[in-house]
């Protein structure tokens, strides 16, 4: 920081250098990069799920973490690298955390992703999420909780055949299923919805 100060003064003076004046040093590119970069995207969101997952982070903490993930996924590309970033897995696994509130954050997250993102619903799909949210909408108590694992259910189904045919077989036997649904059709994936929603 120094060198890139002592750089900038150098550097700075409008009136023309006497003759024998050493000329202007060029600027080191690593002192440029220092001074003007801050963590990646992709850095920020590792930095969220470790500190989500932390047994050493408070509640509150997590939750901000948990917040700031959310942000950054609303970013399809920040989305699409939750799976090179290996963070799918932990996330899903969230999805069953005893703390409610991270349950919920959780569900908005995968939501968020998922929504008409085809590659980020092929992940939540091969990861599991689909089962789990779908014992959440039946099973959960907290209503802003199963609000959250409807919203996610909903944008993994939208327009993507194999999320859907998944959430039908994913029902309980006890609880007739609605047969074949067209991912396309968004009345039907309402209807579907709306029932698991009315279910207690």
């Amino acid at each position: 920081m120094n060198d890139l100060l002592k750089w900038s003064i150098e550097n700075s003076s409008t009136s023309e250098p006497a003759p024998d004046a050493p000329r202007p040093r060029p600027v080191d590119p690593e002192m440029m990069r220092a001074l003007f970069s801050g963590p990646s995207d992709a850095d920020l969101m590792k930095q969220s799920m470790a500190a989500i997952i932390s047994p050493d982070i408070t509640l509150d903490n997590k939750l901000v973490a948990f917040d700031n993930l959310e942000q950054l996924i609303e970013n399809i590309d920040n989305a699409n690298n939750l799976e090179p970033l290996g963070l799918w897995t932990p996330l899903v696994e969230l999805l069953g955390h005893e703390e409610q509130r991270l349950r919920r954050m959780a569900a908005w997250c995968v939501g968020t992703a998922v929504q008409n993102n085809e590659k980020a619903q092929e992940r939540a799909l091969v990861v599991g999420a689909i089962p789990a949210l779908i014992k959440m909408a039946l099973e959960e108590k907290d209503e802003t909780v199963k609000r959250k694992a409807l919203y996610a259910l909903s944008s993994e189904m939208r327009n993507y055949q194999p999320g859907t045919n998944e959430a039908v077989r994913a029902l309980p036997e006890s609880l007739p299923g609605d047969g074949n649904i067209d991912a396309r059709d968004m009345v039907a994936v309402d209807e579907f919805i709306a029932k698991l929603r009315e279910r207690k």
